[in-house]
């Protein structure tokens, strides 16, 4: 009997994240697999293989047309952490072809990364070794005058997926009053994942700190403009760990380097940011190159859960371990 084709085509992902030896025998052993890195695999190599393939790995587009030629495909599974406007969702859906994203195993990292950024705000650790190699270090309490405590803080999430879901069990030993903003997400639900919820201009006034993890849709693309960026609590910490398109991101620099408010920044509206881009002169921001997820064990959950949710997609049962795209919300998703 002829194995399943199994076809990757998971750039921006290279074979270190996704296609280690022992991922490679594993999948070797399901089925017989095409594989294409380095790009998005190119029209001709899709063509040959839509007649066959049951299984596809990455972000191959496959608009209502592919899937008109793909009769046997059972399931997309998307090793980046978003949904991607390529895909006909409600027809993949109406096909019963499995939709999954890799979000959920990148969130752990991005979690843990949001505590330790909240940290070096509050506590002013993102400036003093600057002042401790020039110098101008002040020891014990003349050097924390303005420093506060993530223990017992009013703390804020504007959104409560899969991000939120990873960083609020790690707030909870510092005793946070954790306080939600999700339009998508009904109150009721909320509360009972002993969250407050609250609107958006509580979240951008009331609390200390506020982690900005939702994705960016058709709906939301820029909805934190200046004047709502402006209302946010004065020297709150600002964590902006999931897309940098849900903020007006020149005002949002702008005010954190005028310092109305502390900012941890980890990902910016086109990337790699140029060298020349005047973000990169902004005082007191706290920058990094997007590295809240991209750490090795998050590519190897991502192997882990695809692996294991190709073999239940192959048995004819539904998938465990990965996202499954919701049509409605899948199809409004803008993350690049």
């Amino acid at each position: 009997m002829t194995k399943p084709l199994i076809f990757l085509d998971p750039h921006p992902r290279n074979e270190m994240m996704v296609y280690d030896q022992a991922t490679e025998d594993t999948l070797n052993q399901m089925g017989r697999v095409v594989a294409h890195f380095g790009s998005r695999a190119p029209d001709h190599l899709v063509d040959d293989i839509l007649s066959e393939v049951e299984i596809i790995i990455g972000q191959t587009a496959m608009p209502k047309e592919r899937l008109d030629r793909a009769p046997r495909l059972r399931g997309i599974l998307n090793v980046k952490a978003n949904w991607e406007p390529n895909i006909d969702y409600a027809e993949a859906h109406a096909r019963g072809i499995h939709v999954l994203s890799a979000a959920p195993c990148m969130a752990p990292a991005v979690a843990e990364y949001c505590v330790g950024q909240a940290i070096m705000l509050a506590r002013g650790l993102h400036t003093s070794d600057g002042l401790f190699r020039d110098g101008s270090e002040a020891y014990g309490i003349a050097g924390n005058e303005t420093a506060y405590s993530l223990y017992g803080a009013d703390v804020a999430l504007l959104g409560y997926g899969n991000l939120g879901r990873a960083l609020a069990p790690l707030l909870q030993p510092f005793g946070c009053r954790i306080m939600v903003h999700d339009p998508w997400l009904s109150d009721s639900y909320l509360r009972n994942e002993g969250l407050e919820p609250v609107s958006l201009e509580h979240l951008l006034t009331r609390p200390k700190f506020i982690f900005l993890l939702a994705g960016v849709t058709s709906e939301n693309e820029g909805f934190l403009n200046r004047s709502k960026l402006e209302t946010i609590r004065p020297d709150s910490s600002v964590i902006l760990a999931s897309r940098a398109e849900i903020v007006s991101f020149p005002d949002f620099v702008e005010l954190a380097g005028e310092g109305r408010f502390r900012a941890a920044v980890d990902v910016f509206p086109q990337e790699p940011v140029a060298p020349d881009d005047p973000v990169r002169m902004t005082p007191k921001v706290l920058y990094s190159a997007h590295l809240a997820g991209g750490i090795r064990p998050s590519y190897a959950r991502i192997r882990e859960a695809m692996l294991d949710d190709v073999g239940q997609i192959l048995k004819g049962l539904p998938p465990l371990r990965m996202q499954r795209a919701e049509p409605s919300l899948a199809g409004k998703m803008r993350s690049r």
